[in-house]
């Protein structure tokens, strides 16, 4: 068999066996959040959100609603030099994003069942 024919034969088979994974994988709620940014926000996402009276207090100040903060989770970037990973039994996750081009920084309690929303504050 020429190398030709084998490339085919690859290339044909891979072809029928992305069209069987997207069929099966169409309909399913699927992510690869594979990166640790990516498994963290995911894990503060699913979470029931409580908000500490600071936050309430910043937010009621600028206008914001629990929609915004969460969205600004979900788009968010977690910086792991300025979070504590280490605290029992909730872990601390600094969260940078922008905020009506102004930068903006969440603080967020990670526990078990719960994420609170500790701190949220403007950048200069």
């Amino acid at each position: 068999m020429k190398l030709i024919q084998r490339v085919g034969y690859y290339l044909g088979g891979f072809s029928i066996g992305l069209i069987i994974l997207a069929f099966f994988l169409s309909g399913k709620k699927t992510s690869c959040d594979y990166g640790p940014n990516a498994r963290t926000i995911k894990n503060i996402s699913i979470k029931k959100k409580h908000y500490s009276d600071e936050a309430l207090a910043f937010m009621a100040l600028h206008s914001l609603d629990t929609t915004t903060v969460s969205r600004l989770i979900k788009t968010g970037d977690v910086n792991f030099s300025e979070s504590d990973t280490k605290t029992k039994p909730c872990n601390i996750y600094s969260i940078d994003n922008y905020l009506d081009e102004k930068a903006i920084t969440l603080k967020v309690k990670n526990c078990d069942s719960v994420a609170i929303i500790s701190e949220l504050k403007i950048n200069p």
